[in-house]
């Protein structure tokens, strides 16, 4: 099968055939429909984080089960699905407590007595988070997928799996908005787009978008955003702090940089809550002034693909795309063939698109 592998980083993703191994006792064979590109993913291409090569990347997909392994109760063939790098052991002390995105045993769900996949030299390429969606068809852990209804687009529902849920997700599940509440968030990439929508669907009254990019801006109005900021002109935390007569009871942080993550949390009003999305990088620490911890009862949190629940939250965002609550058709600036990939990366590193899905319909 076809495949877009990350040989070196920094570099360019190579179109190459790959050999896919049959599905373990616990794992799915997923023929990939469409698969969105993400800044995490980029990061890996930048070689701003590390990585084992060579690999496939690729992690918000969607796509039809093709078979599945002798112990897999889940899913069937014919089903369709959408993966979550969020896979879940389901029985240690965090699944337990319901909070399956910390779950300890993550890794070792991913290991295998093979390589799922060989180039054709014979070189074990990796799966980035055990899924690996820039290829054709992926081999995922029965706990890494969700069913769908087959009446969804998979070209609008890969979405779901990681920017929706990162952002959306965030607002309902690790900041837990009120109705009423002020929202900033900061930066409004695909996950920022996400979390604007996901304040208007939680009811907030003030939801301010702040981006350095006045298309990007004039789109998160149409998400929901009831005020914007261009973070180029002046100071932006008093900007935001004059809009909400104070500051904002939550903020998010969805672009991975200290200066925004200091500024989501300087945007507070006293009691708010700031949480970081973005990837920041381990050598840009944080630095905040500890009285407005104590003194004001602010708090900084992070949380990883919205600290999900997703086999009961995929489908209820599904629902509310199909109910024209949830706009994903917006959020997506281009649709490419796997051919076309770096050039998807291309656009999204100079940002001037949104979302870009990938989906693997061959050229003639």
């Amino acid at each position: 099968m076809r495949a877009a592998v990350l040989n070196s980083a920094p570099g360019r993703l190579d179109l190459e055939e790959v050999e896919i191994d049959a599905p373990g006792p616990h794992e799915v064979l997923v023929r990939t429909a469409a698969v969105g590109l993400c800044h995490s993913d980029l990061h890996y291409l930048d070689a701003v984080f590390a990585t084992g090569l060579p690999e496939v990347l690729g992690h918000e997909a969607a796509g039809v089960v093709e078979e599945v392994g002798e112990e897999v109760r889940s899913v069937r063939p014919g089903d369709h699905v959408v993966t979550c790098l969020t896979v879940f052991c389901g029985h240690c002390r965090y699944c337990t407590d319901g909070r399956l995105s910390l779950c300890a045993n993550r890794s070792a769900l991913h290991s295998r007595p093979r390589p799922a996949l060989v180039n054709a030299d014979g070189t074990a390429v990796g799966r980035m988070s055990g899924i690996g969606g820039f290829a054709e068809r992926m081999l995922v852990h029965e706990n890494g997928l969700v069913t769908i209804t087959p009446s969804m687009p998979l070209d609008r529902a890969c979405l779901i799996g990681c920017s929706v849920m990162t952002g959306a997700g965030a607002v309902f599940r690790a900041a837990r908005v009120r109705p009423g509440s002020d929202v900033a968030v900061f930066g409004c990439g695909g996950v920022g787009m996400a979390a604007v929508q996901g304040a208007r669907l939680a009811g907030a009254n003030r939801v301010v978008a702040v981006d350095i990019s006045p298309d990007k801006l004039a789109l998160a109005c149409s998400m929901g955003a009831t005020h914007t900021v261009d973070a180029r002109d002046g100071d932006v935390v008093g900007t935001v702090r004059a809009l909400t007569g104070g500051g904002v009871d939550y903020s998010f942080e969805a672009i991975g940089r200290r200066e925004t993550a200091e500024q989501a949390f300087h945007a507070l009003a006293p009691g708010g809550t700031a949480t970081v999305l973005g990837m920041i990088p381990a050598d840009q620490p944080l630095s905040i002034p500890g009285t407005e911890l104590f003194l004001h009862e602010k708090r900084l949190q992070g949380s990883f693909i919205g600290s999900n629940q997703f086999r009961v939250d995929i489908p209820r965002f599904v629902d509310l795309y199909q109910q024209g609550r949830l706009r994903l058709d917006e959020m997506v600036s281009r649709v490419l063939p796997l051919e076309e990939i770096n050039d998807g990366f291309h656009a999204l590193r100079s940002g001037t698109v949104n979302r870009v899905v990938v989906t693997m319909e061959r050229q003639p």
